[in-house]
């Protein structure tokens, strides 16, 4: 493949998604904030710039996979931004976890200057990155998203790479996707809390519950960190945190009630107030164990 592509942030997911690009054949160009990861890509066969306008100089297929909105709007359209050298025709591909309304504005100005951006941020955590199975939900225009799906691909399950709809939409999704998971993440800790209280072994009602129809990822996988204590991070509370800030914003602009999701923000405070910022998500499940009097 001759196609050059853009990859800015180098971090826990970013890394291994942009060394799968490398294996699959792809020219890459890669910045971040950290030297080491860019050096390390730089050993695997990339190509370093020294900013993200040189990134937008080398390349018009440009992915950023960094923390938070504010982390995008710099990147994109700061000083040495994305945005002040990109060339014609170029699609911005924005796989990090931020707010709807920041990826539309983001969007409008990319368009405005003669480029694309599609919101596609993605689920599946380092495993899924470093496997190149995340699913992967996609806002923009149907076309670009038609363009740039080969390049999705390889990061992503391909039956699991979905177009959602037009600009935000994808990070819309997103929040979907982190409701459910919180809300999940919580009953399977009660469950399991349950189980222990009563002096039942709960790494066997887990493995029952997972042939039938409680089954899910988050009882496969986060389950098993819960029972075992077990919290290196595939994703990171005080980042789970921030998506879902944007959670409760995103349902207080749409005037959409959600009291289970309320729980798990209360929950996620006293996760964070607990000093777990650093940990994975799934250590919201020691809370609700501490609760139950069990930690």
């Amino acid at each position: 493949m001759n196609e050059t592509i853009g990859f800015i942030g180098l971090g826990l997911m970013g890394r291994p998604m942009a060394k799968n690009l490398l294996k699959a054949g792809y020219r890459v160009v890669v910045n971040s904030r950290s030297r080491g990861p860019v050096d390390d890509l730089v050993q695997a066969g990339a190509r370093a710039a020294a900013s993200p306008a040189d990134v937008a100089r080398q390349a018009t297929r440009i992915i950023t996979m960094v923390p938070d909105s504010p982390d995008v709007e710099r990147v994109l359209d700061g000083p040495d931004g994305v945005f002040t050298s990109m060339q014609p025709g170029t699609i911005v591909i924005d796989m990090s976890s931020i707010a709807p309304a920041t990826a539309r504005r983001l969007s409008t100005k990319a368009r405005a200057l003669g480029g694309a951006m599609l919101d596609a941020p993605v689920s599946g955590g380092d495993i899924g990155a470093i496997n190149g199975t995340l699913s992967i939900m996609v806002g923009g225009d149907a076309a670009d998203f038609t363009a740039v799906k080969p390049i999705l691909d390889v990061m992503g399950n391909p039956d699991k790479v979905v177009h959602v709809g037009e600009s935000g939409a994808g990070q819309l999704c997103k929040l979907c996707n982190q409701m459910v998971i919180g809300g999940t993440l919580v009953v399977v800790a009660e469950a399991l809390a349950l189980a222990r209280k009563a002096g039942v072994d709960a790494g066997k009602v887990r493995e029952a519950l997972l042939g039938g129809f409680a089954q899910s990822r988050v009882l496969e996988v986060h389950g098993e960190r819960a029972l075992k204590g077990t919290f290196t991070p595939g994703f990171k509370t005080h980042l789970y945190a921030k998506d879902m800030r944007n959670v409760i914003a995103t349902l207080a602009e749409q005037s959409v009630a959600a009291p289970v999701t309320a729980v798990v923000q209360q929950l996620l405070h006293a996760t964070m107030a607990a000093g777990h910022g650093e940990d994975d998500n799934s250590v919201m499940a020691k809370t609700v164990f501490e609760l139950a009097g069990l930690e």
